[in-house]
């Protein structure tokens, strides 16, 4: 059997690695010329989470380079702190850089998968046996499953599944991010500031105290804005905190100098279905948010599951695509049920700011809202998937 996977981020190369333990070979396009170093910690916890990278070979590693995400502060222009969340909350049981979290994956699938890099999928043909697949560079080739694990805006979701206004819903708000010199001696605890419909954060680096990374979120309109346009990205940033006071004027004049950044609207993904003859989503493009809490374990525990019914179904895609649907769709609809990040984030009036930080100075909200991240993360029985091989 044989696999196309759309996506070298996160969720794709851990699909690649869950296949391969099932002898499941892989081949997986990435539109990027490499693998992307941009973007910010991400965290996993609670036992599922911890399972499946044990299963996946890659929890150790991981634990390797982990940011050991500290406190988050809130404060005032003045630097007078708001209220302060606690390091369990920021970053969960294992928090690492997301460039960490893919090399890694990327690194452990290269066994069984292989990489193209800087190419695209063009075009979706199912035929009687497997799925033809036209690409923008390269000759075609046919595969016996292709899966879109390529994002909140997934081409493979737009091929096979119809246009992303269809599945896609703009929260009002963008995020951005990038890394700069710490200069200013910023401490590891991120701290914040808001003003409504506004948040900029700055720390440094755990692990590299000399580089500090910042957080920006905003509201605004959706925007048909490329992700490769640079100095459109910075220009919507630029405009958006004009005036905005505490350290936000130097944070943006480091933007000048600024080659890579991450920078996506904060959205929604409701995609009424997941499969499709042949063809699957996974993660984000099938069931992101933007900053959604538990997304990057959630897509991670979905790579695990997909591989696990393709091999306990003996390759029927049929059978093991709907049995992964109806596994994965309470499980993920629970965390990405009603989930607004940038209301979170950058409340959008004076009132609904003045509610957030009152309720997070307040000890037992922090409490309630650890263990209900916690629970939500192991909300989900997986079954032991065969290890014997697939043949097609």
């Amino acid at each position: 059997m044989r696999a196309l996977i759309s996506g070298a981020g996160v969720a794709g190369p851990a699909l690649a690695i869950a296949l391969g333990r099932h002898g499941i070979g892989a081949t997986v396009v990435e539109t990027a010329e490499k693998l992307r170093t941009s973007g910010f910690a991400v965290d996993f916890r609670g036992a599922t989470h911890k399972s499946v990278l044990t299963e996946l070979g890659v929890l150790d590693e991981l634990k390797a380079v982990q940011t050991h995400g500290g406190a988050m502060r809130s404060v005032d222009e003045h630097g007078r702190e708001i209220y302060r969340l606690p390091e369990e909350f920021a970053g969960g049981e294992v928090e690492v850089r997301r460039s960490d979290l893919s090399r890694i994956l990327y690194e452990r699938s290269l066994a069984d998968a292989e990489y193209r890099f800087g190419d695209s999928i063009a075009g979706l043909t199912e035929t009687a046996d497997g799925v033809r697949v036209d690409f923008a560079k390269g000759e075609s080739r046919t595969f016996d499953i292709v899966i879109g694990a390529d994002g909140l805006h997934s081409n493979v979701r737009r091929l096979a599944f119809g246009p992303e206004r269809d599945h896609v819903k703009h929260l009002g708000y963008y995020i951005a991010g990038w890394d700069l010199p710490n200069d200013r001696g910023y401490g590891t605890t991120a701290v914040q500031y808001n003003v409504p419909g506004r948040m900029a954060s700055v720390g440094a680096d755990f692990r590299d105290p000399g580089t500090a990374g910042t957080l920006f979120v905003f509201r605004g309109e959706r925007q048909d804005v490329d992700w490769r346009d640079l100095g459109r990205q910075k220009a919507m940033i630029t405009a958006a905190f004009a005036g905005m006071r505490w350290h936000v004027p130097y944070l943006l004049d480091t933007l000048r100098d600024v080659d890579e950044m991450y920078f996506d609207s904060i959205s929604r993904v409701r995609a009424p279905r997941w499969t499709r003859g042949r063809v699957a989503l996974l993660g984000d493009a099938a069931w992101g948010v933007t900053l959604g809490g538990m997304g990057v374990g959630t897509g991670v525990v979905g790579a695990y599951v997909l591989a696990g019914e393709l091999a306990l179904a003996k390759g029927d895609h049929r059978t093991a695509f709907a049995a992964y649907e109806r596994r994965m769709r309470s499980y993920a609809g629970r965390w990405q049920r009603g989930a607004s990040p940038g209301q979170f984030l950058a409340p959008s009036s004076a009132a609904l700011l003045w509610l957030r930080n009152t309720m997070f100075a307040t000890k037992t909200v922090q409490k309630m809202m650890v263990a209900g991240t916690t629970r939500l993360a192991a909300d989900i029985a997986l079954p032991a998937y065969p290890t014997e091989q697939v043949s097609g």
